[in-house]
């Protein structure tokens, strides 16, 4: 039976001022796999990202979500799609407790958009409050419901980040350098975070820098390197790339 295809992108490419950020990308990700795309410095990882959910045009091309032209649409419209990205860009509310935090994203995507009014009605969620609990205790989260999310150390509000994205059901999980900055043992704490949620059956994108994160979780990998792809395949064939390690070379060695 063949594997059914999440995200397809489709000869992409983006220009700023006449350079090239990507050209004659084409991607598949394949539904309950971990796919990680990885690139040095300057590589366009973020760039490819970011055409994704919405937020950047591509010049030529397009991507298709389960099978729709996504491309021209609002990263709003493609959230509600289920498309969730998670990090680099925190969205959370420090002076809001944990709980609420959680329940924020879950209301926004019943009712369509975010809107301060969903507090006057926090109280009667019962059914919500009860999922966002459950996430929260199996993320480690449990003990923090009450408590201000600016209390929480960074680890925690990665977890939290996490569990904001996880209550949304996405079809598409984006993390966007999940453990950037992160000293090794809290990069090992989320490793083990994200392979127990890979049990899910959640198909997951990472963008990461961190090779060993990348080995640790991914299921295939896409190279970029100067805003193309150079390379796929499994991390075993990955790690004996030519391509891949000539790309790396000054960098950190794959």
């Amino acid at each position: 039976m063949q594997e059914k295809i999440v995200l397809h992108i489709d000869d992409v490419h983006k220009s700023f001022a006449g350079l090239h950020a990507l050209a004659d990308v084409n991607l598949d990700i394949r539904q309950g796999e971990t796919h990680a795309i990885i690139g040095p410095n300057g590589a366009g990882t973020s760039t490819l990202l970011n055409v994704c959910i919405g937020r950047l045009e591509p010049t030529r091309g397009k991507v298709l979500f389960e099978g729709e032209v996504i491309t021209g649409k609002q990263p709003h419209e493609i959230n509600q799609l289920g498309v969730v990205r998670v990090f680099q860009t925190p969205e959370i509310f420090e002076d809001l407790t944990v709980l609420e935090n959680v329940m924020i994203p879950m209301l926004a995507k019943r009712d369509g958009s975010f809107s301060l009014s969903m507090f006057g009605r926090m109280d009667e969620e019962d059914s919500i409050e009860e999922e966002a609990v459950a996430r929260l205790d199996s993320l480690g989260l449990g003990g923090h419901l009450n408590h201000l999310t600016s209390s929480l150390s960074r680890g925690d509000k990665r977890r939290l980040e996490l569990a904001m994205g996880l209550v949304q059901h996405p079809k598409l999980l984006l993390l966007d350098e999940p453990t950037a900055g992160m000293a090794r043992a809290d990069t090992n704490a989320t490793i083990e975070l994200l392979a127990s949620i890979k049990e899910y059956g959640l198909t997951i994108v990472i963008i990461e820098h961190d090779m060993h994160v990348v080995f640790s979780l991914a299921d295939r990998i896409t190279v970029l390197a100067g805003g193309r792809v150079i390379a796929q395949g499994t991390p075993d064939e990955i790690k004996g790339n030519p391509k891949v390690v000539e790309a790396y070379l000054g960098e950190e060695q794959v």
